[in-house]
């Protein structure tokens, strides 16, 4: 147990489907510029709202950007019209250009509960669940009540591994969630982590009772000896998940990490590459998938996963690291040193980053350079010793939590 860390099924994915970034309605008792529109429909804000609103239901992202940005042109307090342009960007998931323009309307709005929403899942989407923890405390704060904000509340404390917090949080749900498996899941391990064995032994038993033998069931499980380092066990549930459910999202990753951990590398592959069928657009197998061939030796295959990985996912670290090292395996010093920059870009204070760009400015004979970079990963050790680092070697774990 002392292990596990975020140890959650895929289909907490379908926890956080229902979670859609909110809209906001145009006010014009909140929006100063709206009086000043005129009744044509050419300079009237009100109307041009309606039809980003439309086009947005549409689906139509590109209309509904030009609408909101019209109805900013006309009215540069509407609040309203922002936050909606935020929706626009988190559909289209430019997660900076979201969290840019949400900003702007939470200092038009301050108390508008639906921008700090939307900014905290914006953050909580990129996995940056640091970030994600004030917008949401601020709506829960306001709204108690608030059961969705409290819920992820909860989780970017979990995931944070403050578990103390993540226990406060979510308990005023339990009566709502008792059927939850996800709920479950992250309030026992959580209660365990903080030092509450009843309320632990409760949840594991309604979880057990409630889980039955179903393919999410075996899933979890299988993760949870995953997480254990007990590789076979894991092997077992995870195949039982497979047979009930063979396109069950994520249940041939967490397969395919499984035999990468005993070294059977064919079979992981073969894992990752259903998975990639499966999910066609998750960045995470390709990461993997990069890894193994690496470790076989095959650099140009490697090369080809990374660079796929980082074309779906342009902040993948793992794989920005990766593919530095493929480039000094390669001898290509000049691009090795090309991704480790980017790298640095993504992750400034990782040890890991820093002491791979010391080792290719080392190559490349840039003694001096080579120090700084290296003096820099020991700083970062050292201010970090009872902190443990991000393990960009070993990929990023439980992608499902990032859906």
């Amino acid at each position: 147990m002392s292990r596990i860390l975020l140890i959650l099924g895929s289909f907490l994915a379908l926890v956080f489907a229902a979670y859609r970034p909110a809209l906001l309605a145009q006010n014009a008792a909140q929006s100063p510029g709206a009086t000043k529109a005129t009744s044509s429909a050419v300079s009237d804000p009100a109307a041009f709202f309606r039809e980003g609103e439309l086009a947005l239901t549409k689906g139509d992202y590109k209309r509904a950007e030009q609408a909101f940005r019209t109805v900013i042109d006309l009215d540069p307090r509407s609040f309203a019209a922002y936050g909606n342009l935020g929706v626009v960007y988190m559909r289209e998931k430019k997660w900076d250009s979201a969290i840019s323009v949400l900003h702007t309307a939470e200092k038009l709005n301050p108390s508008a509960a639906g921008i700090r929403l939307n900014i905290g899942l914006a953050y909580y989407r990129q996995g940056q669940f640091e970030e994600a923890i004030p917008p949401f405390a601020a709506v829960v704060e306001n709204d108690p009540s608030s059961a969705q904000a409290r819920y992820l509340l909860g989780l970017c404390y979990f995931f944070t591994k403050d578990y103390a917090n993540t226990v406060s949080t979510l308990e005023p749900l339990e009566q709502v969630e008792w059927n939850n498996l996800n709920f479950l899941y992250v309030l026992a391990i959580s209660a365990w982590q903080a030092k509450r064995p009843e309320l632990e032994q409760r949840t594991m038993a309604q979880l057990v009772e409630i889980g039955g033998n179903s393919s999410e069931f075996h899933l979890l499980m299988g993760k949870a000896h995953l997480n254990r380092e007990e590789y076979d066990d894991a092997i077992k549930e995870l195949q039982i998940a497979v047979q009930a459910s063979p396109k069950l999202p994520f249940v041939h990753f967490n397969l395919g990490e499984a035999y990468i951990k005993k070294r059977e590398f064919e079979k992981a592959k073969a894992e990752f590459l259903e998975d990639a069928r499966i999910e066609p657009d998750l960045a995470f197998d390709y990461d993997q998938l990069g890894v193994i061939e690496f470790q076989l030796q095959h650099t140009k295959a490697a090369e080809e996963y990374f660079q796929q990985a980082l074309k779906l996912d342009p902040k993948l670290a793992s794989s920005q690291y990766q593919l530095a090292r493929v480039y000094q395996e390669e001898g290509n010093s000049a691009k090795a040193l090309s991704e480790a920059d980017a790298l640095l870009q993504l992750v400034p204070d990782n040890s890991s980053a820093h002491y791979l760009r010391g080792r290719i400015l080392q190559k490349l004979g840039r003694t001096d350079e080579a120090k700084v970079e290296m003096q820099r990963a020991t700083e970062i050790l050292d201010e970090a010793r009872n902190k443990r680092q991000q393990e960009l070697e070993g990929g990023v774990k439980d992608p499902e939590l990032m859906q």
